[in-house]
């Protein structure tokens, strides 16, 4: 398990800091949990997670609009070297049960092989793939975040 904090300075640019307090780029939650291709991102409402996930894309080199598929439930962005590729990027909240998730084809994407970053992942829990990465996280009294992943 490790754990990073998420800072969010005025301009709400996020920093992830080590536990030495030293800035990493989020591409370290790629390389901790390689060859994982699945995250599952859990938090409350307003904890980040799109946040994260979007800085996340941006520095795998996508150039797409990365926001909540809320609505559309998938989003798909291109990413470049040396994640060249597409990123799926769901977010399951208004999934009413496992079975919508199937309808659309879920699990074409979470085993494609290509990286899949996954909000509200409780709501197609049976369909996640066992080796999924579980990343936790919570808002702190400060308003800075704690990244927990368990890879």
């Amino acid at each position: 398990m490790y754990t990073y904090t998420i800072k969010k300075d005025e301009n709400c640019h996020i920093s992830l800091l080590n536990v030495q307090g030293e800035q990493v780029s989020p591409i370290e939650l790629l390389r901790l949990a390689e060859p994982h291709r699945v995250f599952a991102f859990d938090g409350q409402m307003g904890a980040g997670k799109t946040t994260f996930i979007k800085q996340l894309c941006e520095s795998m080199g996508s150039v797409d609009v990365v926001n909540s598929p809320t609505f559309a439930i998938v989003n798909v962005y291109d990413v470049e070297q040396p994640y060249r590729g597409e990123v799926y990027h769901f977010d399951c909240y208004r999934l009413k049960d496992v079975r919508e998730a199937m309808d659309f084809g879920a699990e074409e994407y979470l085993y494609s092989g290509n990286y899949c970053f996954i909000e509200w992942p409780d709501m197609i829990a049976p369909l996640l793939p066992e080796d999924t990465v579980w990343v936790k996280i919570k808002v702190l009294e400060s308003g800075d975040r704690q990244l927990t992943i368990d890879c």
